[in-house]
């Protein structure tokens, strides 16, 4: 006898492909492609350059390339040559002072930075990114105009959202997968002191970012990506030379390299989780890129420093946020720094 709702030409039909099956597997499995390493050259992957490498000049939105692309129409010595746009992303091609510039705009998000940024490191041959675009401020010392090119990006949202746990108020219940995680901190942070202090945001668990690149057996867990030394110290040495920048004629604007910053895919307008991120990641600046983009150009072994110029105190104000009245006059101290972090590279480069 069948089963209820389990009909004789349902049998038949299935008994039939069955066979159909076996008798045909040795054939269905020789029209399988092979799957072939990178090294077989079989023409598949991202394109092989051969000349030289363009500087990639990034921001993240409208205000920011405003600024950016004024400098290079005010510089006799600079100029975009070339205009393209590939699924609906725009790369300007041009030079500045003899050096192949490619700038474009990631969009707004971790998922919009990550795409155009693979995107441009696969179709253009990129040596380095600088990416410049307006944050906001993690550690309060900061004011409006303030610029930080941090050393460190972490996701500050990367994480585990819990169930409380009735048996033990104040308590979650965790993944077995997490509880071991947490466990495993203590031991790992007397290695790298960079970790992070891991505790829960209420509900919110912080995790790290799994990811994998060559070299890899295993997706790895990662804390964060460490922009290039070379680019800090050309960060540190265009600072030096910089005049004063004055922030809407009222104050002079701090310019500093080093420390950490978050990344994640919310716009961070809460005091009391901006709080926590930084005692959690001794955070200074948040925003929505950073991370992705170290994240990306990590994986493809590029060259990277993010510049970041701040609008506001992240969740610090009273009634809505006011980040849009200082984002046009933070953005131009920020274009400042990047040429002036260009110039320092464009002046080590001559020198060789």
């Amino acid at each position: 006898m069948f089963r209820a709702g389990f009909s004789f030409r349902s049998a038949m039909l299935l008994i039939t492909v069955l066979l159909f099956a076996g008798g045909c597997s040795s054939t269905l499995q020789s029209e399988l492609p092979r799957v072939e390493s990178a090294e077989a050259g079989i023409g598949f992957g991202p394109k092989q350059f051969e000349q030289a490498g363009f500087t990639a000049i990034a921001v993240a939105y409208g205000p920011e390339m405003k600024g950016i692309l004024g400098r290079i129409e005010a510089d006799p010595a600079a100029e975009i040559t070339d205009v393209v746009q590939y699924k609906g992303v725009t790369y300007r091609m041009g030079s500045y002072h003899d050096e192949p510039i490619l700038i474009f705009a990631t969009g707004m998000s971790i998922a919009n930075a990550s795409l155009t940024m693979q995107m441009a490191i696969d179709y253009f041959p990129v040596k380095q990114v600088v990416f410049m675009g307006i944050a906001g401020a993690v550690n309060p010392a900061w004011q409006p105009g303030d610029v930080i090119v941090p050393a460190r990006w972490y996701y500050h949202d990367e994480s585990v959202y819990a169930n409380p746990d009735k048996a033990n108020p104040g308590s979650y219940v965790l993944p077995e997968y997490y509880a071991k995680f947490v466990d495993e901190q203590e031991a790992r942070r007397r290695v790298d002191p960079h970790l992070p202090k891991y505790k829960n945001f209420r509900f919110i668990h912080p995790d790290e970012v799994l990811i994998v690149k060559d070299g890899m057996t295993v997706p790895q867990d990662t804390a964060y990506f460490s922009a290039t030394p070379r680019l800090l110290d050309a960060a540190r040495e265009a600072m030096m030379t910089m005049p004063e920048q004055r922030i809407l004629g009222e104050r002079k604007a701090q310019l500093t390299v080093g420390g950490n910053g978050v990344t994640g895919s919310v716009f961070l307008d809460n005091r009391e989780y901006r709080k926590w991120t930084r005692e959690v990641f001794d955070a200074e600046v948040t925003e929505m890129e950073s991370a992705a983009v170290g994240q990306v150009c990590t994986i493809n072994n590029i060259d990277w420093v993010v510049i970041r110029a701040i609008s506001d105190l992240a969740g610090g104000q009273e009634g809505v946020n006011v980040e849009h009245l200082y984002d046009q006059e933070v953005s131009r101290v920020g274009a400042n720094v990047l040429f002036a972090v260009l110039n320092s590279l464009v002046n080590t480069e001559k020198s060789r």
